[in-house]
């Protein structure tokens, strides 16, 4: 089953691709998936899906425009020296510092932890036996109203912080997305202005990992979702996505996915990024 939306009038003089975003079919249904083979005669995925084909716009021209805490995403030109992005305690121990110093100077917050990371790539369907992950087709937040807040506790304490203290300033769970080879000319990421989104789109999900169950927003189609891209995105650049943001006058889930761009070469690469997940905390004295 697909749909098609046509644009908002206030944005169709923007640059912009007609292709189909994979979206939750049901309100009245709590989709469940899985990162990891379920239990046997358990599926991968629950819940109904549907293709919804729509205009995701060029937002090149609006990158000085963008903000974090406004749309829910913002473009950022910042090269990495990092290159061994196949090896994960080298991530960990030198990109994740990366993206708390670019975290930290962005947005202004005292303490920056980066907590995990997922390097992606459209050449797999399912996780990879070095941790390599695939694309998500499935437009998501990568948190919910009740998820955001455990999971800023849980890596708080985890690092030996007083999350009692800290958690009563503002914090965020911010989404550090960057290409490792580029251009990105496959499946690119689509992200949806946090704006034009109703609560009411917003569906609880729930993400199976070993050891743990998490909860994700998937989003029900609605014609006032306002969708864009940074087509050709090379190393040097980064999106920051916001994922959960504890004061409510900013944006706070911004949905995102990926999609099969229709101007995508016959031989192109598949894509290949990292998305690197922290927590800001903006308290005076952390």
């Amino acid at each position: 089953m697909a749909t098609r939306f046509t644009a908002p009038a206030a944005s169709t003089e923007l640059p912009s691709v007609e292709a189909a975003l994979l979206h939750v079919a049901s309100k009245d249904e709590r989709p469940i998936n899985y990162t990891f083979e379920p239990p046997p005669g358990v599926p991968w995925r629950t819940g109904k899906y549907v293709d919804v084909t729509l205009p995701i716009r060029d937002a090149r021209p609006l990158v000085d425009q963008l903000s974090i805490d406004v749309q829910g995403f913002q473009f950022l030109s910042v090269p990495t020296t990092f290159r061994n992005f196949q090896d994960a305690a080298a991530i960990k121990s030198v990109y994740h510092r990366e993206c708390e110093a670019l975290i930290k100077r962005v947005t202004g917050a005292s303490l920056a932890l980066a907590y995990d990371h997922n390097v992606r790539s459209g050449a797999v369907e399912r996780r990879t036996a070095d941790g390599v992950r695939e694309v998500a087709r499935r437009v998501h937040g990568d948190f919910t109203a009740g998820s955001g807040p455990k999971r800023a506790r849980d890596e708080l304490e985890g690092a030996g912080l007083d999350a009692d203290r800290l958690l009563r300033s503002r914090f965020a769970l911010i989404n550090a997305w960057r290409p490792i080879v580029g251009p990105v000319l496959q499946k690119p990421l689509a992200l949806c202005d946090a704006r034009t989104v109703a609560p009411d789109d917003l569906v609880l999900s729930d993400l199976m990992h070993p050891g743990r169950k998490g909860e994700i927003y998937s989003l029900a189609p609605n014609p006032a979702h306002r969708w864009y891209y940074v087509p050709k995105m090379r190393t040097d650049e980064v999106l920051l996505i916001k994922c959960f943001d504890s004061d409510g006058t900013r944006a706070s889930f911004t949905p995102h996915g990926a999609f099969d761009d229709p101007n995508t070469p016959a031989d192109a690469p598949p894509r290949q990024s990292i998305e690197v997940r922290v927590l800001a905390v903006f308290a005076p004295d952390a």
